[in-house]
């Protein structure tokens, strides 16, 4: 699956340079001239995205959790509701697989000391974009919003914990979410690349059954964070 994806973002790669030919000349064809005036339009997004760990401890540790992230990737649909001339209001839900790898000091075997944390999530957001003045062919916005999240992989379920290796976590979390972009009118399609951070509200760490656990037990909150490389097609 993540080789069909990335042959997909080449292919779409290679045409859309041929689509922008000519977009920034002086005075450009102006692609899709009444394309912003539908009341409600569609669209899809295929994307990357990097997730993080926020850790508070309850008391100061001698060493922090280190958190290795990884590149996942993400897809999803688009619906746009236009409110007025320069604010829409955006659902996007999607799929987005994710991993983060763990590191604890303090303990000798890699078994107790690694933790691999897989994560299949499915977002929710709801987001306002503030668009500025249409300019040729290019549209420069921003977007923020809130959103609730889905963690299919999240274990939260498992009465084993980090004593069988089981890492666990809150299957539901809110976000805020907040990004910038660019809508660029081609001769057939918007094509809108895009850049937004989510950070998590909750704590969605499930402690061990051991209130003095290693892995649980000083960790006051745990919060995800990541950043979400969009592109978007309507």
């Amino acid at each position: 699956m993540k080789r069909l994806f990335y042959i997909l973002v080449i292919l779409l790669s290679l045409q859309v340079p041929a689509q922008t030919k000519g977009m920034f000349a002086r005075d450009p064809i102006i692609n899709l001239e009444n394309f912003d005036k539908q009341h409600l339009y569609w669209g899809y997004f295929l994307g990357f995205n990097t997730y993080d760990f926020k850790f508070d401890y309850i008391n100061t540790p001698d060493s922090d959790i280190i958190v290795k992230m990884n590149t996942g990737f993400s897809v999803g649909l688009v619906g746009d509701l236009r409110l007025q001339e320069y604010i829409n209001l955006r659902f996007e839900p999607g799929l987005y697989y994710a991993q983060r790898n763990l590191t604890y000091s303090g303990f000798t075997k890699s078994l107790d000391r690694e933790r691999e944390v897989r994560s299949t999530y499915l977002d929710f957001p709801l987001l306002l974009k503030f668009s500025s003045k249409r300019v040729g062919n290019v549209r420069p916005y921003i977007v923020g919003g809130v959103s609730a999240t889905l963690n299919l992989s999240s274990n939260s379920k498992s009465i084993d914990d980090n004593y069988q290796q089981r890492f666990r976590v809150k299957p539901w979390t809110q976000n805020y979410e907040l990004g910038f972009g660019v809508d660029l009118y081609l001769e057939y399609f918007k094509f809108s690349p895009s850049i937004r951070g989510v950070f998590g509200i909750n704590d969605e760490l499930i402690r061990d059954n051991n209130p003095d656990s290693p892995w649980t037990g000083n960790i006051q909150s745990m919060k995800s964070r990541g950043v979400f490389v969009n592109f978007t097609f309507h």
